[in-house]
């Protein structure tokens, strides 16, 4: 995932002199080879993540389109106040990119997971909430927030995310994809996590059982009308999220059922608490119960 943003970021930088990185002591590689060739375009703000926020929001009102990368737990708990009166108050255009999402910080434990910035986040006026599910999805999510002039936040993974998209993809802010079909049930999912659904889903066919799998790439704002159309289909809903169930992809879904009036029942999957474990993204995956086996193992004991 860093190197498909990065690469993004880059041909961004290249063709729009507007376009500045601000990093916050979080530099790879890629960083600093952008560095060398556009030097005064690349901002690295060390471990102040606040203070970061804040002068995006100043280049921004001079018209540069910053774009603030860092860990996403710290942009979204630390820098909440900045982002919420700097940003989205102001509604000036900024590209927030928090790196990390759900447990993929594995080696570091919860204090570095990002698994309630759904819920503080989605609800913030004018900005435009995108979780990407693989590398070419970020690239594309990467180009449609630089066309719009208003805040974005991509909460993006950074544990080597497979790709689920063979060829070229239809990005629009606000349309979810449909990337299975099934008849037995419907999973609305949203981010990395899709890859570990799919190899479920396989497990599924081999039992006799198909879904239907629906990419809700953007939570903010939300195309209820679409979710809404794709439940009545359906008799078992499910939603599937690297995030607390509360106040995630869940949350909304169930917002939707209930403002339409559908008489459905929704089993959410997800964190119920903080994360656990240390090791591997897999291995704190498997740990949390949001592997592909677990997920297998749950959906096939209620399809």
């Amino acid at each position: 995932m860093q190197r498909a943003y990065m690469s993004a970021l880059y041909e961004l930088i290249r063709k729009d002199n507007r376009v500045v990185s601000c990093l916050s002591d979080s530099g790879t590689d890629y960083d600093e080879l952008i560095a060398r060739e556009f030097p005064d375009r690349v901002i690295n703000f060390g471990i102040s993540e606040n203070n970061q926020v804040t002068a995006a929001a100043g280049m921004a009102a001079v018209g540069k389109i910053p774009f603030v990368y860092t860990t996403g737990a710290f942009l979204a708990y630390r820098s909440y106040e900045f982002i919420r009166d700097d940003v989205c108050m102001q509604n000036r255009n900024v590209k927030i990119v928090g790196m990390g999402s759900g447990l993929s910080w594995s080696t570091l434990g919860a204090t570095h997971h990002a698994t309630e910035d759904l819920a503080l986040l989605k609800n913030m006026p004018n900005l435009t909430v995108i979780t990407p599910a693989s590398p070419k999805e970020l690239i594309a999510a990467v180009n449609a927030a630089y066309e719009i002039d208003s805040p974005v936040y991509i909460r993006m993974g950074m544990s080597a995310e497979k790709e689920i998209y063979d060829g070229e993809i239809d990005f629009e802010i606000g349309k979810n994809e449909v990337i299975a079909d099934g008849e037995d049930a419907i999973v609305f999912v949203t981010g990395s996590i899709v890859s570990q659904l799919l190899e479920a889903k396989q497990k599924l066919n081999e039992s006799g059982k198909t879904i239907k799998i629906v990419n809700v790439h953007t939570i903010a704002p939300l195309n209820k009308m679409a979710i809404a159309s794709e439940i009545e289909k359906f008799d078992k809903v499910f939603s599937l999220e690297e995030h607390n169930v509360n106040g995630g992809l869940g949350s909304s879904i169930a917002d939707v059922i209930a403002e339409f009036g559908l008489n459905k029942k929704l089993t959410k999957i997800g964190l119920h608490t903080f994360g656990t474990g240390f090791g591997t993204h897999s291995q704190v995956l498997k740990a949390n119960k949001l592997d592909s086996d677990s997920i297998f193992d749950l959906l096939n004991a209620n399809i």
